[in-house]
């Protein structure tokens, strides 16, 4: 019964509706990069920025448009990793879905401590007051120093895993409600701030070289990814070959005005954009005072904490996925017997995205985030004209022109791909490899004991 929360061959309930696939898409886009790096395009390219967010909605959206052909043609849990799977083979789905946690798991890391930065707007201890001196269990005390950066981030973890938890409706309100916070002092931000719009500051200098126009997009790429957050959990989506390319199109128009609207704003009203820290809560600051600088940072609070929930939503589920396909042990497939969710890999994501964010280690494997987000959005283009050939798998949206776009999204994947730096390649191509030593190790691991499993009672070996 469509619009109704209902079971799935999967033991997952389908709870999400199409908009609140919408608000998992643009949780998953607006995140904390854009509190931040209009500055950084501004100091590149100057004025041609908004060109530069442009040229970065068009690649983004070819490549939405291949994401809503193919995940239309999938009811399961997954996103890109299924789709490689289904095209091109377990061994390159594994890669896909091995490099997507990965990034989960620091883009979560980074962000939480970022959120943190954003707390000490308000109350300066967040970022540096200690909370206790001692811990005291079962009437014995020890030594601790406890800080109050700490149990933040204990406190949204341990809250963001109980929400993920008992039901994918209460994940997919509080995501919603998080969208409409976020949205709303957005647009206040913007509505007020074209009202201070100097037309000065838009004059045109030198167009700028290829190198720093072409560094501006892929710097963007950041801050129009993770749409992919909606396609993950479709086996929790109510009619989801129908419903998931409607959202991912609403989601990225949606992005795409307020973004372009943002910097036109930001350009127009901060003289000294390019040298900015916090580009949206200074211009806000010129023309709303002090209250303004409040608002952008209690934005971008409820802004991050609404991408933390979705990169828990959709990040645990692909160890759930891969574990379904018996590429992971078959434990992390389970679901809750009363909730219907994946509490096994939703409780291994979250103490792993904990355990990043309190060491403070995730700052060096974080590089690999947007590289891997662009090596699943490669391989999902490439799957498109594959899966047109799959008479099993029909799809209710086909792009016209499907597979010029997929070859042009492909293209220009590579392309962004070819501007990223040798460190950040690097630690990509380790990242694979250890997934890819990973799932040998696993396989050979669960042939030898199924070759050693002795034969069924009452028959012959």
């Amino acid at each position: 019964m469509t619009g109704a929360a209902q079971k799935n061959g999967q033991g997952l309930v389908r709870g999400l509706r199409r908009w609140d696939l919408v608000a998992v898409a643009i949780n998953g886009i607006v995140g904390a990069g854009i509190f931040g790096l209009p500055s950084k395009v501004y100091s590149l390219i100057g004025v041609y920025s908004i060109f530069a967010f442009a040229a970065c909605a068009l690649v983004v959206t070819m490549i939405i448009l291949c994401f809503a052909e193919v995940g239309g043609r999938f009811t399961g849990t997954g996103g890109p990793y299924l789709y490689a799977r289904e095209a091109f083979g377990p061994a390159i789905g594994f890669e896909v879905g091995w490099l997507m946690w990965l990034a989960r798991l620091t883009s979560f890391a980074a962000n939480l401590n970022l959120m943190i930065e954003y707390v000490g707007f308000f109350w300066k201890d967040a970022t540096s007051g200690v909370a206790a001196s001692k811990l005291v269990i079962l009437g014995a005390s020890m030594p601790v120093t406890l800080t109050w950066r700490s149990v933040i981030i204990v406190v949204v973890v341990i809250g963001l895993t109980g929400i993920n938890v008992v039901g994918v409706r209460d994940a997919a309100s509080v995501s919603n409600a998080f969208t409409i916070g976020k949205l709303a002092l957005i647009i206040l931000f913007i509505i007020t701030g074209l009202f201070f719009v100097s037309g000065d500051a838009f004059s045109l200098g030198p167009r700028p070289g290829y190198a720093p126009f072409s560094q501006s997009v892929l710097i963007l790429v950041y801050v129009f990814t993770g749409f992919e957050m909606a396609v993950i959990p479709a086996g929790e989506a109510d009619d989801p070959r129908r419903n998931l390319p409607q959202a991912l199109l609403i989601a990225i128009a949606t992005v795409v005005v307020i973004y372009i609207l943002l910097q036109i704003v930001c350009v127009g009203t901060l003289p000294d954009l390019g040298a900015s820290e916090r580009p949206l809560a200074d211009a806000s600051t010129r023309f709303l005072g002090l209250i303004g600088g409040r608002i952008i940072a209690a934005g971008a609070l409820i802004s991050i904490l609404g991408n933390l929930n979705v990169l828990l939503l959709g990040g645990s589920r692909l160890p759930f996925a891969m574990a379904e396909q018996g590429e992971l042990p078959r434990v992390l497939a389970a679901t809750h017997s009363r909730f219907r969710t994946p509490h096994a890999a939703i409780l291994l994501t979250a103490s792993i995205m904990l355990v990043l964010a309190l060491s403070g280690t995730f700052v060096y494997a974080a590089t690999i985030s947007t590289l891997a987000r662009l090596v699943a959005y490669g391989v999902t283009c490439s799957a498109l004209p594959v899966l047109r050939r799959r008479k099993d798998l029909p799809t209710e949206f086909k792009v016209h022109g499907g597979v010029v776009i997929a070859a042009a999204a492909l293209i220009l994947s590579v392309w962004l791909l070819s501007n990223s730096n040798w460190r950040e390649a690097r630690d990509t191509a380790v990242a694979a490899a250890i997934g890819g030593a990973a799932y040998l190790s696993y396989k050979i691991w669960i042939s030898r004991i199924r070759s050693g499993t002795p034969p069924a009672r009452g028959k012959e070996a």
